[in-house]
């Protein structure tokens, strides 16, 4: 039963998220989101060192850096890749911080990322095709 307030809280975190970004137009709801996937994998960082896990805050870092690299891309190169970046960090939040669950990380956490990380990589695939469309109906 927590587990579904969890899912709910991040469905509706998600979508305030999601409305905060598209106050700042396309260009700039894009790097919102960017900058939202670096942030969603530095908190975990963050929980790594408050814990005290010297190994899993080297895995937490590597994670920052590889969505990192997909935010930047995403904004260099293919804005679809920042979507793949937030769906990327469901298999995260399952994989290692669902599946066996880490002392340094309450679950709700991983949890709640579950639900607003399918919003935003939702959106932001909805977002891209809906300017793609506009691109070619011009």
């Amino acid at each position: 039963m927590l587990s579904v307030l969890w899912l709910a809280l991040g469905l509706l975190l998600g979508v305030g998220f999601v409305r905060f970004a598209r106050r700042k137009g396309t260009e700039g709801e894009l790097f919102v989101f960017a900058v939202g996937l670096v942030v969603a994998a530095l908190i975990y960082v963050g929980f790594a060192i408050l814990g005290g896990e010297t190994r899993w805050t080297v895995v937490e870092a590597a994670g920052a850096a590889l969505f990192g690299l997909l935010a930047l891309a995403g904004l260099r190169v293919w804005s679809l890749l920042i979507a793949m970046g937030w769906a990327a960090h469901v298999v995260w939040d399952v994989g290692l911080h669902l599946v066996t669950p880490r002392s340094f990380v309450g679950a709700w956490y991983p949890t709640l990322c579950v639900s607003f990380d399918l919003v935003v990589a939702g959106y932001v695939v909805w977002s891209v095709a809906q300017a793609q469309a506009q691109r070619e109906a011009a």
